[in-house]
């Protein structure tokens, strides 16, 4: 089940229905696997209850390093990048999701490296890099297409390729 009900275009964050994400946190409890830990992570973040996903992150990337698979630990360490992304800590999270969508590409895992692009260019977006944030969800859009990714992640990118041009069309006006 998606909790997702949009996205708001200024701030390209997730629109969510917080009371299901409560439900769900409920559900998931003190579950240790790697799948619930994420799904924590993420419902978290969006609820902001930023520290606790923080800890949760760490403990997720700690576990993927040690018991999952190499695409594990790409996507437990992009959701720790979202997480310092949403604390303000724009250095910290590029550097932590460059490597990650660099070895998703490399490896041929466009699904991956996709997210990997268009959660960077998130972090560019918040950062008032309007023109690396642009690249970047260009770059996750062909990515996304080549995978035949659903309808709603490529409308989801579209989306953050018009906000990082009109954003950036507006910064070339006012300066």
């Amino acid at each position: 089940m998606s909790y997702i009900e949009g996205y708001d275009p200024d701030t390209l964050r997730e629109i969510v229905d917080p009371s299901g994400c409560r439900e769900r946190l409920e559900e998931i409890g003190g579950q240790r696997s790697l799948p619930a830990l994420l799904e924590r992570v993420w419902l978290l973040k969006v609820l902001d209850e930023l520290d606790e996903a923080l800890t949760v992150a760490k403990a997720a990337v700690r576990q993927a390093r040690m018991a999952g698979t190499r695409k594990d630990l790409l996507r437990a360490r992009l959701l720790y990048g979202t997480i310092l992304q949403f604390r303000g800590s724009y250095d910290a999270a590029i550097a932590e999701m460059t490597p990650c969508a660099e070895e998703a590409e490399g490896q041929g895992w466009p699904s991956i490296a996709a997210f990997a692009y268009q959660h960077r260019g998130k972090v560019s977006f918040d950062a008032g890099d309007f023109d690396a944030a642009r690249a970047d969800f260009k770059r996750a859009l062909f990515l996304r297409q080549q995978a035949g990714a659903p309808e709603d992640q490529l409308q989801s990118t579209l989306l953050a390729v018009d906000a990082a041009e009109r954003r950036a069309a507006a910064a070339s006006i006012a300066v």
